[in-house]
C-alpha cells in the first residue's frame, strides 16, 4: 500500500479502502470518519459522487429531434460515450437530409466534445459537445440559388485586383 498514512483517526487508510466498496455518498463517507482527504480521493477515482456532479444535466439546444430535450443526468465516467453518441445522432440526421435530396452532398461532419474540470471534486468530465456538418446543394436547386443569392452582397468586392 503506497503513501498509506496512520493519521490516528478512528478509520485508517486501510480501512478507508476497505470501506470504500459500500460507500455512496459523501455522507456516508463522513458517518464512517473518513478525512476530507480520503473523501476527495474516492470522488476523483468516481468512487463516489459529489454534489455538484451528481446535481449536473445535460441538454441538447437545437432544434432537431435528437436525445437531451429535456434534461438528463449524466454520470462524469460516462459523460464522452453518452455526448459522442448524442452528437453523432446529428450527423446522422444531416446524413439523412443530404441523402433524401438528390442534387445535395455532405461534404463535411465533425463533431467537437468540450471538457470541464469539477470544482468540487477535481474530476474532469465532457461537459457538451458541437456537430458542424456541411451540405453542399447543386445550383439547379432553388435553394442553391437563394443561397448564392444571400451571399452575394458580402462578397461582392472582397477580391479586387488592381494589377489592371
Amino acid at each position: 500500500m503506497i503513501g498509506a498514512v496512520n493519521t490516528g483517526s478512528p478509520l485508517n487508510a486501510v480501512s478507508a479502502v476497505s470501506a470504500a466498496g459500500r460507500v455512496n455518498s459523501v455522507a456516508e463517507a463522513k458517518d464512517l470518519h473518513m478525512s476530507q482527504s480520503e473523501i476527495r480521493s474516492l470522488e476523483r477515482s468516481g468512487q463516489i459522487e459529489c454534489e455538484t456532479c451528481k446535481n449536473r444535466k445535460y441538454q441538447d439546444g437545437s432544434d432537431e429531434m435528437v436525445s437531451f430535450k429535456a434534461p438528463g443526468h449524466i454520470s462524469p465516467s460516462a459523460s464522452a460515450a453518452r455526448v459522442m453518441g448524442h452528437e453523432r445522432e446529428h450527423v446522422a440526421n444531416a446524413n439523412a437530409k443530404a441523402a433524401s435530396d438528390e442534387n445535395s452532398t455532405l461534404v463535411q461532419a465533425s463533431v467537437t466534445l468540450h471538457t470541464s474540470v469539477c470544482p468540487e471534486c477535481g474530476r474532469s468530465y465532457v461537459s457538451g459537445g458541437e456537430t458542424t456538418t456541411q451540405i453542399k446543394y447543386q445550383e439547379e436547386t432553388s435553394y442553391g440559388q437563394n443561397f448564392k443569392n444571400y451571399d452575394a452582397p458580402q462578397v461582392i468586392g472582397q477580391n479586387v485586383d488592381l494589377s489592371a
